[in-house]
């Protein structure tokens, strides 16, 4: 069955020039980075150079397994806490104040491990093991023991081999570390792997017994000079009391001098003035107050202060005011002003307001003994505070010298009696620490090799030549250019794809043809559909068909096309521009006299080296006879001629024209087609003549309307995976089926 391109081929027509003047690289944006039926089918094709490969990595891993050397690993496991236990007197304390944070449990753990693998360390295990002079050790290393040389040489040297094959390791999220050593003998790999634990733990012991004792010297040393310097100040402070005659107490004062910059305040004269300043405060804060009240008593009414107006007194008066101005109104209203009862109550509002106003003066002359009281009080208090600066100001002129030598000696108590409790601790706590490091697991002897590992060993050479492979595969894919599967011509042309020839065997091509219901036939037609949407405008009116090489199908491609469109009843005239190996006329069985080369070198007719074919619609017009330069024809202004008049009398022209490399003749023709047809030769080898092609036709700037795929055989490994593939396995049925 015919095959037609993807439904996601452009087709708009391809205009060189624009932004696609020059080819993309394999791989470009018209392939996925995964395209996995790219990839299989690049690996079916190059199946056996893949196999090739790995089965000589594969092949190499088994021979270096086998002359290998079995090596045997010893493993051991230790626990490693971050605080540390110690016992002192009968309680337990931490050693460390606080817990460690995240960061610093890390540091902490890789820091064990480095020391695990710290050259000390390995020399420790020599010197404990006797290591230097053990011919069993060096045999295990496959190292001949050495002869003559220096004690401490052997041991440097046997150091060296220990910690070579010294593996420590620390699993994330854990505190089992594992000391692994690998050697050609057994029983000496258990032993070296427990040695390193119990000198891991003791070095560690020793290590911090170590820098107590450096702690305790130094302590020691501090504690001396302290006391000295103890010693010196207490004196020079007793000396210089009982000259300058101070009786204050150096706590007292030291206490003060603290709270107020060393003022002298621990003495009976701060205290008493800072007593008598509160009073005098207090004073001046009432007569302030009473100063106040006089002057609102003097700047209004009498009434109307708040003296007077909450005097019990002058609160009863004035409501008793306020009954008898009531009665008075009642008594108004109904009576004269000389009324015996009208004058009666007045009288009597008379006196109540006589007695309001002696209340009020009564009031204004308490307030005002109160301010002269509290004015008094105040100016008295006042001398006294001045009187007991000048004291306390004389007092601290001869307190600053002591402040500072009570504060010396404070000082220097304070550090003896630190210095003091920590050599205390540290005499009770040297040599009783627990060490933050156990044994979890003894390593016992190994019951067999741990390498060499055939299976790892084959394992990793298979993923080595895999590798290999891939890149080997990788590589002769980036330098092939030859369009092996439909899905290549987008991918590495970015020209799209009219239509897939597919290859016939057996079979002549024409014959093939010849029957319209052959896959040849119908893929022709399925290129017919594919051209009649190439463009904008619907079928181009002349067709260049052209390939990058000779023996590509051009020929048999032009025909085919020039045959469908004509089948479709339009007017179709096929002309064979190729001048040099002309192969139209063969096909039609003709002498070649005239044709296309004679209409360019004469002003004949395009009627009278024309020739009807057997297809009806169909008009063919051969090369003529070879002329002597094809180019120079090619280029003259009578082939445009030609081909106007052409498009003029036919629907469709179809040009037959010579393959591109080595030659001009193409390029130039292209320039006058409305479209080109690019024939490319399934599964060929370019060696870079695919892009050199295409360059020198975009050099003219022409139409490019895609590309023809011929010659393709789906059946072949490297195709299997190509989306073109089975499609011979929908055909026509014979009429013996049907029925």
């Amino acid at each position: 069955m015919a095959m037609n391109p993807s439904p996601n081929d452009p087709r708009m027509p391809y205009v060189a020039g624009d932004s696609h003047d020059e080819l993309p690289q394999h791989g470009g944006s018209g392939r996925s980075a995964f395209d996995f039926r790219y990839i299989t089918a690049a690996i079916r094709s190059n199946l056996l150079l893949i196999l090739l490969i790995v089965a000589a990595f594969v092949g190499i891993a088994v021979v270096v397994t086998m002359l290998d050397t079995p090596r045997y690993t010893a493993t051991a496991t230790v626990q490693i806490n971050d605080t540390t236990t110690r016992v002192l007197g009968q309680q337990q304390e931490d050693s460390q104040q606080e817990m460690m944070g995240g960061l610093d449990t890390d540091r902490f753990l890789k820091t064990q491990i480095e020391v695990l693998q710290s050259r000390g360390l390995a020399m420790k295990i020599v010197q404990k093991l006797k290591l230097a002079d053990d011919q069993r050790f060096f045999a295990s290393q496959e190292v001949e023991l050495p002869k003559g040389l220096p004690a401490d040489q052997r041991e440097r040297m046997a150091a060296a081999l220990v910690q070579g094959n010294l593996k420590a390791g620390l699993p994330r999220d854990s505190r089992i570390a594992t000391i692994s050593w690998t050697g050609t003998d057994a029983a000496t790999s258990a032993r070296i792997a427990n040695a390193y634990a119990n000198e891991f733990i003791q070095t560690d012991l020793q290590r911090k017994y170590d820098s107590s004792a450096y702690a305790r010297n130094f302590i020691s040393d501090q504690l001396a000079g302290t006391r000295a310097r103890l010693e010196q100040s207490e004196r020079a402070l007793n000396t210089y009391s009982r000259g300058a005659g101070l009786i204050s107490t150096r706590d007292a004062l030291t206490s003060a001098s603290n709270k107020d910059g060393g003022s002298g305040g621990g003495s009976v004269t701060t205290s008493s003035l800072v007593q008598l300043n509160t009073v005098a405060n207090d004073a001046t804060a009432k007569r302030i107050a009473a100063e106040g009240e006089w002057r609102a008593l003097n700047s209004g009414s009498l009434l109307s202060s708040t003296a007077v107006a909450n005097n019990p007194t002058v609160s009863l008066l004035l409501g008793e005011k306020a009954r008898l101005e009531s009665e008075l109104q009642q008594e108004r209203s109904t009576h004269l002003d000389g009324y015996p009862t009208v004058r009666a109550k007045a009288q009597q509002l008379g006196a109540i307001d006589k007695q309001i106003g002696q209340i009020a003066n009564n009031v204004r002359e308490s307030v005002r003994a109160q301010y002269a009281a509290a004015a008094e009080t105040e100016s008295k208090l006042k001398a006294q505070v001045s009187q007991l600066k000048d004291e306390t100001l004389g007092e601290q002129d001869r307190t600053v010298q002591y402040a500072l030598l009570a504060r010396e000696a404070d000082t220097n108590r304070q550090v003896y009696d630190g210095l003091l409790q920590r050599f205390k601790q540290l005499n009770a706590s040297a040599g009783i620490s627990l060490s933050n490091i156990s044994i979890v697991d003894s390593a016992e002897v190994p019951g067999g090799p741990s390498s060499p590992n055939l299976v790892k060993n084959v394992l990793a050479g298979l993923i080595l030549g895999i590798g290999l492979a891939a890149a080997t595969v990788f590589i002769k894919d980036q330098f092939d250019d030859s369009i092996r599967v439909p899905e290549d011509v987008e991918n590495k042309l970015s020209l799209p794809l009219l239509g897939v020839v597919p290859r016939t065997h057996g079979d002549d091509p024409d014959i093939a043809l010849a029957d319209p219901k052959s896959p040849i036939s119908e893929a022709y037609n399925s290129l017919r559909s594919s051209l009649l949407f190439s463009t904008p405008d619907g079928l181009p009116h002349i067709m260049l068909v052209t390939s990058a090489q000779p023996a590509e199908g051009k020929t048999t491609s032009s025909f085919a096309i020039a045959s469908s469109f004509a089948r479709m009843g339009r007017s179709v005239l096929l002309i064979d521009a190729d001048l040099r190996r002309p192969s139209l006329h063969r096909r039609i069985d003709y002498d070649n006299q005239r044709g296309f080369s004679t209409l360019l070198t004469t002003q004949d007719t395009l009627e009278s080296a024309m020739l009807a074919s057997s297809v009806p619609n169909l008009t063919l017009l051969t090369s003529g006879p070879i002329p002597p330069s094809p180019t120079e024809l090619l280029t003259s202004v009578r082939i445009e001629e030609v081909l106007q008049q052409a498009a003029r009398q036919f629907d469709v022209v179809i040009i037959d024209s010579p393959p591109i490399l080595g030659l001009a003749d193409s390029p130039q023709i292209a320039a006058l087609a409305d479209g080109v047809v690019f024939v490319v030769e399934a599964d060929r080898s370019r060696r870079g003549a695919l892009k050199t092609a295409l360059r020198r036709l975009r050099a003219m700037r022409p139409v490019l309307l895609g590309v023809v795929l011929t010659k393709f055989d789906p059946l072949k490994a490297g195709n299997r995976y190509s989306e073109y593939y089975g499609y011979e396995y929908y055909q026509y049925s014979s009429s013996k089926a049907d029925t």
